[in-house]
């Protein structure tokens, strides 16, 4: 779970927790739910008891388990990569330390080589951490967050506020229209419909509007996939082409 992403914004993924709980409809069909068990069923002990079956389908427990082991990975890895902070979890989970998160933020410090994206549902956690005076800015460390329709808008306004090199936003998976909303200091959007069992449907209309907000405030604009119960089929194209735009920084 460390290593070549097929996620098509990054090249990596390193989980140094795993185990979340649900914090909005976003999260209903979420991938890592399914992983997660997945993982447990295979005998990996990082994932023991971090879901469970309901419904017959696999859920979050709410155990959050930081797994010290592996803040050595991105030392080990010589050439530059894009790196997806958790994808199997939250750093930014109230049931993840503040300490811990402070030797995760060390850890992205020393390997400058890489730049690392870290995605939350939990933006107020994320501005109240990284506003101490411990964590200071790091010009490779993009931070994000997850904004899958209008009932949680608000947590644009709490990643604008948070110190950061760069900004970004995950519209994905978009379930609701994005309307006129203010993109002011957000670099980055990616756009992406549901995928996988019980897939909720994305409307054309929605990805329009966010890439017409993007253009309006000099965002870069990142489709991903249409998504649902086989994306492959579906597929990325949009208007007949890909959109793979990335924020225009300078890595130090």
């Amino acid at each position: 779970m460390a290593e070549s992403s097929p996620i098509e914004w990054t090249d990596a993924t390193w989980n140094p927790v795993a185990g979340c709980s649900i914090a909005s409809s976003g999260c209903t069909n979420c991938y890592a739910m399914r992983m997660a068990a997945r993982l447990e069923a295979m005998g990996v002990a990082k994932y023991d008891g971090l879901t469970r079956k309901s419904g017959g389908r696999a859920k979050w427990t709410g155990a959050v388990r930081c797994d010290e082991a592996s803040l050595s990975i991105p030392h080990r890895w010589r050439n530059p990569r894009k790196v997806f902070v958790n994808s199997m979890s939250d750093l930014f989970h109230p049931e993840v330390p503040i300490a811990f998160i402070k030797r995760v933020w060390d850890v992205m410090a020393e390997t400058p080589r890489h730049d690392y994206q870290l995605l939350t549902k939990r933006p107020d956690r994320m501005r109240e951490v990284l506003s101490e005076d411990a964590f200071r800015v790091l010009p490779n460390v993009w931070v994000g967050t997850s904004v899958e329709g209008p009932e949680v808008v608000g947590r644009i306004d709490h990643l604008r506020a948070t110190p950061a090199a760069v900004r970004f936003i995950s519209f994905e998976p978009l379930i609701g229209p994005i309307q006129d909303v203010s993109l002011k200091g957000i670099a980055w959007a990616i756009v992406g419909g549901e995928s996988g069992p019980g897939a909720r449907a994305m409307q054309e209309e929605w990805v329009w509007e966010i890439e017409r907000l993007c253009r309006r405030f000099d965002t870069a604009f990142f489709f991903k996939q249409w998504g649902e119960v086989n994306k492959k089929v579906s597929g990325r194209l949009l208007g007949g082409r890909t959109y793979d735009e990335m924020p225009a920084y300078i890595s130090v």
